[in-house]
């Protein structure tokens, strides 16, 4: 065919749009690309050259309800370098090996590392200020400072297991510290830095900075002074009775709020990994479980009151057993208490008195009130780790189960259970959920930027049901089995444990947890105060709860109330006193008086008190100890003499 100019025309306006059209398709990719995806391109580039120095943040400190710190993290500063920018290796190694004093070999191996970051270690590791000061007047290419942490303990080991421990990446491992991790730990930071393939750091770019955001500071319920106290009442009941455990509690019954708690055996935080997993991984008095004993009377006895199976006035005889199923189940009294009042069955911590009230309310009744309590489920306390307990299920609860359960055997709880359920007795009769942390506050301002509400969980008996039952446990330690947790002026309330422990289906001989668990003032309770030592060791062999456990409750009581500015009162039970009690008695007014007739006082006030006396004179005065004081009948009162009567406010005294 002939090609005519026509065609040739044509053709070369086709290629020419063709050449156009491509062209203007290159334009649109490449404008495409510049402008449209310029964006992605260089976000894909900033993180192909970017490198990354973290930089940690200060993990909050952890303090107590008076804002003493409990733990806090040390910061100091640590070298790191990025051999990849670090242009004289040698020289570089060597001023590093002198101002950190370290090997200069060493020093030299870490900078030609083929890595993009190494810490200058051990010497360049929380260095010291002058350190500091030194490298950055060496302006050294490729080196850099970062900040490292290190938890510190103030108080040594106090409220280790509530406390926790951090792990070597600023992680919270246990109690508090892993409980509440996310607040503690904040947000890291960086140094961002542009470099190439090689590492190099590319000339004419800038740092960007992302500082570091501090963890907030925890504020726990635990109050140091109070928690001092108990951990020294564990110290002296290990150093008598050699126990395998002790467990200590002590709460606010008001708010559900934990001011104190404790276990033997403990460990320092600050060398947890030298103790055994089981020492610093468990907390027992939210851990462990085991057969409560006579503390459980306590949800019996309230349970008959609340549904009026009971008057306290009603009279019971224990002849020493009680039949259930064909089996005898004992008194631990041999002979039993005879005739007696329910009071007098709580009193005497007596298991028939506890096996009938079991029986009048029937398992489901009983089993309800149980629950109700809280025990067979956790309490909700923020603390990792918190055990169930075990209940009986319903349906394979027969007349032997009803028993024994009515009086604490059969049945497993925690430690905090037990706090919690006697607290609402405390508190008139709500079940209170638990906590050990009150506040977040600020690192740097200790502004509170939030708080941790007390929380109802239900009610569980009514507010006179619960003053009638603190009566009755009133007069436990005033007339009862818990005498020795008794202190004048505080109107002290509980009940004395002792539970054989099971192991293998049998209970294991001579094998006892003995408790006691305690409020004070009974009439408007501040403190509900709990103690069970597991596998005490006396050298007498007494193993009761009301021996052992009952007088480490009365002092901490004692103090705690003292602590805590509660005044003591006239008025409660009038303590019953026995064979073999300290009685004690007040010291009268000797001064001013002449020798004759202080001695003739001391004789006829009836306390059996004695009299030294000490100078030259007719009359006294001075005295030690002073009057007012009260001490055991049958102390020796010093008595000083002079010449002189004293003179008060310009009378003589006579």
């Amino acid at each position: 065919m002939r090609v005519t100019r026509g065609m040739m025309r044509r053709r070369v306006v086709l290629l020419l749009f063709c050449l156009l059209g491509a062209i203007g398709g290159l334009i649109g990719r490449l404008a495409y690309i510049q402008v449209l995806q310029a964006p992605w391109l260089q976000g894909r580039a900033h993180r192909l050259w970017s490198r990354q120095i973290p930089l940690q943040p200060v993990r909050g400190s952890i303090l107590d309800a008076e804002g003493h710190v409990l733990v806090y993290t040390a910061t100091a500063p640590s070298v790191i370098v990025i051999p990849a920018q670090v242009k004289d290796k040698e020289k570089t190694a060597r001023q590093l090996a002198d101002v950190l004093r370290m090997p200069y070999d060493k020093v030299l191996a870490l900078v030609r590392k083929r890595t993009l970051m190494v810490y200058v270690s051990p010497g360049g590791r929380r260095i010291r200020d002058e350190q500091l000061a030194a490298i950055r007047r060496l302006n050294l290419p490729g080196v850099y400072i970062t900040e490292e942490g290190k938890r510190a303990y103030p108080y040594g080991a106090l409220a280790a297991q509530v406390l926790g421990v951090t792990g070597a990446d600023n992680q919270g491992l246990t109690g508090v510290e892993k409980q509440y991790d996310r607040q503690l730990r904040g947000q890291p930071g960086s140094i961002t830095f542009f470099a190439n393939a090689k590492g190099e750091r590319m000339p004419g770019v800038g740092e960007d900075y992302v500082p570091p955001v501090d963890g907030e500071d925890v504020e726990l319920t635990i109050n140091a002074a109070i928690q001092q106290f108990v951990e020294r009442e564990i110290e002296r009941a290990v150093a008598v009775y050699h126990p395998d455990h002790v467990t200590a509690i002590v709460e606010d019954p008001q708010t559900g709020a934990i001011l104190a708690m404790a276990n033997y055996p403990s460990f320092n935080p600050a060398d947890w990994q030298a103790y055994p997993q089981e020492t610093y991984n468990r907390n027992l008095a939210i851990w462990q479980t085991f057969e409560p004993g006579s503390t459980f009377k306590v949800i019996t006895l309230s349970a008959a009151l609340q549904e009026g199976k009971v008057n306290l006035n009603d009279r019971f005889y224990d002849p020493g057993y009680y039949e259930v199923a064909g089996r005898r189940i004992r008194c631990w009294k041999a002979g039993g208490h005879g005739s007696q009042s329910f009071l007098n069955v709580v009193e005497n911590s007596c298991n028939p008195g506890f096996i009938a009230l079991g029986e009048r309310l029937g398992k489901t009744a009983l089993f309800q009130y149980i629950k109700a309590f809280g025990f067979g489920q956790k309490t909700g306390i923020d603390l990792p780790g918190e055990g169930n307990g075990i209940l009986f299920p319903l349906n394979r609860v027969g007349p032997l189960e009803l028993a024994t359960t009515s009086f604490g055997q059969g049945v497993s709880v925690t430690p905090i259970q037990q706090v919690m359920a006697i607290g609402a007795v405390a508190n008139g009769g709500l079940l209170m959920k638990p906590h050990v942390v009150q506040a977040f506050l600020d690192h740097d301002t200790g502004r509170v930027v939030g708080r941790v509400q007390p929380t109802v969980v239900r009610r569980v008996i009514s507010e006179q049901t619960a003053a009638e039952v603190r009566s009755a446990l009133e007069s436990v330690v005033a007339q009862g089995s818990g005498g020795n947790a008794y202190l004048d002026g505080y109107r002290v309330a509980g009940k004395t444990g002792t539970a054989q422990v099971a192991k293998n289906g049998r209970y294991e001989p001579n094998h006892y947890i003995v408790s006691f668990i305690g409020m004070a003032p009974a009439d408007h309770p501040r403190l509900v105060a709990y103690v069970a030592v597991d596998h005490p060791r006396p050298k007498d062999n007494v193993v009761f709860g009301g021996t052992i456990a009952a007088p480490i409750v009365g002092n901490i009581l004692r103090d705690s109330l003292t602590y805590l500015g509660v005044p003591k009162r006239a008025g409660g039970i009038p303590k019953k006193v026995r064979w073999g009690d300290v009685v004690m008695v007040q010291v009268p007014d000797f001064v001013g008086m002449t020798i004759g007739d202080a001695q003739r006082t001391a004789i006829e006030s009836g306390a059996q008190l004695r009299t030294q006396v000490l100078g030259t004179g007719k009359y006294v005065v001075a005295q030690s100890p002073q009057s007012g004081t009260k001490v055991p009948a049958g102390s020796v009162i010093r008595l000083y003499l002079g010449n002189t009567p004293v003179v008060d406010n310009g009378v003589r005294k006579q």
